[in-house]
């Protein structure tokens, strides 16, 4: 069974005792309400560290104030099973005083800069900064030689990345394909807040990314053709009230007129009801984009 953890101390000590005879430390990141994603994560680290530490906290300086903290699904139980399925080794479950020594509010914080002012920074002013300023804090408790990330919060492992080289930080970043429900919505916490109509409208998301891929597929190679395919599929469906959908280059987030030999990225959120969900399609430069099952 996976270890439970609350406080630095313990955790540190922890993993001194593990990292014997030059262990690797990989580090899984969540805000807890794991599921089948989480879990890929940790297994994706379980092949190439000896040691897997997941943590769960529920971050409240990446919420804004009319946002879901309170709300947001907390399941412990869970979590343990979930993470001893899937081979981790710590589970890391702090409260918000052992993450911010000095309060949330007034503690020192990291500013991620532009990259976290677009997208998803556009419609979450702050949202970026308080990502980068826990998993910095994280990683300066774990200590991890690994730091793997879901490819799902696309513009999160960018900004992440960024902020791993722009401090010198001594960990490399792992990203790990983003994992679909059998209908083809990507896996989130956030879907258990869809009830029966929300569901039938969330999987227009991943069909729009199906849309966008085919018409790659066929030849587009302008961002108006591949735009223009998703957006028609979205439109369609009244119930979903898109925030952006957005061709961008895969590495700074620009936005780009064609697909012209770099990696690219199609990124889309959108609200279904109350709920708000994000998902992407990676254009590789040098392959098709990898194919999005969605059923009825």
């Amino acid at each position: 069974m996976v270890q439970i953890i609350r406080d630095v101390k313990s955790l540190r000590d922890a993993i001194f005792q593990l990292r014997q005879n030059d262990a690797r430390i990989a580090l899984v990141p969540t805000m807890g309400a794991l599921h089948a994603g989480h879990a890929a994560l940790v297994e994706a680290a379980r092949r190439t560290c000896d040691v897997v530490v997941v943590s769960c906290f529920v971050n409240p300086t990446q919420f804004q104030p009319h946002e879901d903290l309170d709300r947001y699904p907390r399941t412990p139980e869970r979590d343990h099973e979930v993470a001893t399925r899937a081979g981790a080794d710590l589970l890391w479950r702090p409260r918000t005083a052992d993450v911010y020594r000095g309060g949330s509010a007034g503690s020192t914080r990291v500013v991620v800069g532009d990259i976290g002012t677009v997208l998803e920074g556009r419609a979450r002013p702050g949202h970026f900064d308080g990502v980068a300023t826990v998993v910095v804090r994280l990683l300066a408790a774990v200590a991890p030689d690994e730091l793997f990330l879901g490819v799902k919060d696309y513009q999160q492992l960018v900004v992440l990345r960024r902020v791993v080289d722009d401090l010198l930080l001594p960990v490399q970043v792992r990203a790990v394909p983003t994992e679909r429900e059998p209908d083809g919505i990507a896996r989130s916490s956030r879907n258990a807040y869809l009830d029966g109509d929300g569901r039938d409208a969330a999987r227009t998301i991943p069909r729009a990314l199906v849309a966008a891929r085919a018409a790659i597929l066929q030849g587009a190679r302008d961002a108006a053709a591949i735009l223009g395919a998703a957006s028609a599929v979205l439109t369609d469906e009244d119930r979903i009230d898109v925030d952006y959908l957005a061709l961008v280059d895969g590495e700074g987030l620009a936005p780009i007129e064609r697909l012209d030999g770099r990696d690219a990225v199609l990124l889309v959120a959108a609200r279904v009801g109350s709920t708000r969900l994000i998902d992407n399609l990676p254009i590789p430069a040098d392959a098709p984009p990898d194919p999005i099952e969605v059923r009825p």
